[in-house]
């Protein structure tokens, strides 16, 4: 485990939100909210969004936030909606209750949270709309455990993307990364149609049309320590089909 930068005031004290998708994360969701609220970040706030989870998570993310008021925030859904809606879901509550900065990360501690206080820095000192946690630029690794199938996924998947939205990004399915409140508004929640894992994709070039600057730091990412990965056949039929759309959809969106 890597150990979080210590930022300078006032940078540490930023109001970030962390915003969380949960789907059956009961046994990962403690082990991920006790490392965030542990970063010298005292500004931090975990904000999850469950959509109506059949193990249970729902009901931890609730005690959570009962044992760390005003820091832990759940936003409950009716049901599996999928990855994009929950995450605009949670993004727009975000930016409702102030947040200055706003995270993405998976609840399964693949991505390690001790990274953020160094994100946070990169983003603060370029003045980036979004700093991301990248697996494919130098420095960063993928966990010797993830299976092979899922390494030729990935990089297949960022490999066809690239082609089709030429998008100067290494990492552009990643779902680790922090955001400008500012970039996010300009972004704009309500264009973003994608409900699966391309998200990530969606959002990627929505902020590239746009022009803010989007800058990749490496990362370490992890295989999931609990539970299954919520990737079905739908989630990658959509993703296969989206940088079609994205490029008919956001044509006329440049800054």
């Amino acid at each position: 485990m890597i150990e979080p930068v210590q930022l300078p005031s006032p940078w540490r004290d930023a109001r970030l939100t962390v915003v969380v998708p949960t789907y059956n994360e009961a046994g990962n969701l403690p082990t991920l909210v006790e490392r965030l609220l542990a970063l010298p970040l005292p500004g931090l706030k975990v904000l999850v969004a469950d959509d109506n989870s059949p193990d249970g998570t729902g009901e931890v993310a609730d005690k959570l936030a009962i044992e760390h008021p005003e820091r832990v925030l759940v936003v409950h859904r009716p049901g599996k909606e999928g990855l994009g809606r929950a995450y605009v879901d949670g993004i727009g509550r975000a930016l409702d209750d102030g947040a200055d900065y706003v995270a993405q990360m998976d609840a399964d501690l693949s991505h390690p949270p001790e990274a953020l206080p160094g994100m946070l820095g990169a983003l603060l000192s370029t003045q980036a709309g979004v700093v991301i946690g990248s697996r494919y630029v130098p420095g960063g690794e993928l966990d010797e455990n993830w299976p092979l199938y899922r390494r030729a996924l990935s990089g297949w998947a960022n490999l066809y993307v690239h082609t089709l939205l030429r998008v100067r990004i290494r990492d552009l399915t990643a779902g680790f990364k922090i955001w400008q409140a500012d970039a996010l508004r300009d972004i704009g929640l309500q264009r973003v149609q994608s409900n699966g894992y391309s998200f990530q994709v969606e959002m990627h070039y929505l902020a590239t049309k746009r022009g803010h600057t989007i800058l990749e730091v490496p990362i370490r990412f992890e295989e999931r320590r609990e539970g299954i990965s919520k990737m079905t056949t739908a989630t990658k039929i959509e993703s296969a089909l989206m940088p079609f759309k994205l490029r008919t959809r956001h044509r006329n969106l440049d800054s």
